[in-house]
């Protein structure tokens, strides 16, 4: 028997999967600040969550798309393929289940090192563009909690001689940032799951996904992605909207716009300039712009730690995790059965 069909719908359906748990967990990034302001409804922004995402998916997603695909590691085998995405989800999956925001990008990034240290050597893993990505998961918080306090303070001085119209407008100012952010995370974050099949694409075909085969992708992913939004994104989106900080829609507005720009810029700029998008944490670019708004707002003292400092153990045992699992499922499993399929030269 051929196995590459199997190959490859064994790469649409963890594609599926890996965007319903991405939906899941990370429909709260963009979510997050207008139900935490009590603009609009969970259900709601959940709706304009999968439009939008969907948008940037299609329009935007292939940017990122290969650096996931290929890049950390030499190639991947269908074995490989298979360890990294199970490892991934089920992390991602149980972290849904507890409400926990952590970052997927960090879950397969995670996963894909395990692999490659497993299967090549730490030699053979692409320090240079790990570099990159550890970098902007550092830079990308950063910048947005610096652009997230700027921005909220330099609002409140425009408006503070007229409350008035800023109670008209900053609840639809909000929403649209709610919808340009799911752009920028449709950008960016569908790369998480559809890197997959970009994987098994070069293991079959021996190359990169056409274009019309990239678009496919990224509306299978935007499926996945509304899917999991709606069945697991409510609780997480309640521990970033309500638990890090309180948000009114000056606030919100600030935190998303904030995090939206930065997110974007993340995904196009490296690509103009390097040919990939650089893949960063969309939740803790997220989390990094509430707590911006948070200290503009009321100083360390309106920021709960608790929850801040519960986040960020998440995110650093979320690499861990997902390596040393990945690296040691790869090793008990790859002696007995092989690659299964290995990359076409």
């Amino acid at each position: 028997m051929d196995p590459a069909p199997i190959a490859v719908g064994i790469g649409f359906l963890l594609t599926f999967l890996m965007a319903v748990a991405l939906g899941g967990n990370d429909a709260a990034t963009p979510c997050d600040t207008s139900v935490g302001a009590r603009v609009i409804s969970v259900r709601k922004a959940l709706i304009l969550f999968a439009a939008f995402t969907s948008l940037g998916a299609l329009t935007q997603g292939y940017m990122v798309m290969k650096t996931i695909g290929r890049g950390i590691v030499p190639a991947v085998d269908l074995l490989g393929v298979l360890v990294t995405i199970s490892v991934a989800f089920a992390w991602i999956m149980f972290c849904n289940y507890y409400g926990l925001e952590i970052s997927v990008t960090h879950s397969i990034t995670g996963a894909v090192i395990g692999y490659g240290v497993a299967a090549y050597g730490l030699g053979q893993v692409n320090l240079n563009l790990l570099y990159k990505i550890i970098i902007s998961w550092i830079t990308s918080p950063l910048f947005a909690l610096l652009m997230a306090y700027t921005v909220y303070k330099l609002i409140v001085h425009m408006v503070r001689e007229n409350n008035s119209l800023a109670a008209r407008i900053m609840p639809a100012l909000l929403i649209a940032a709610l919808c340009y952010s799911a752009y920028a995370f449709g950008t960016n974050d569908i790369a998480n799951a559809t890197g997959v099949y970009v994987t098994v694409s070069q293991i079959v075909f021996g190359g990169t996904p056409e274009q019309n085969v990239m678009f496919i992708l990224a509306a299978l992913g935007s499926v996945g992605v509304m899917a999991g939004g709606f069945l697991l994104g409510p609780k997480v989106i309640g521990t970033v909207a309500f638990r890090i900080t309180r948000l009114d829609p000056i606030s919100g507005f600030a935190a998303e716009l904030s995090n939206a720009f930065v997110v974007h810029m993340f995904t196009t700029i490296p690509y103009l300039i390097f040919g990939y998008g650089i893949p960063i944490s969309t939740s803790i670019a997220g989390v990094g712009a509430v707590i911006g708004v948070g200290l503009a707002m009321y100083r360390s003292a309106g920021v709960n730690k608790s929850t801040v400092l519960k986040l960020f153990m998440a995110w650093i045992g979320t690499v861990t995790v997902t390596a040393v699992a990945s690296y040691i499922l790869y090793t008990l499993i790859a002696p007995i059965t092989g690659p299964i399929l290995k990359p076409k030269a």
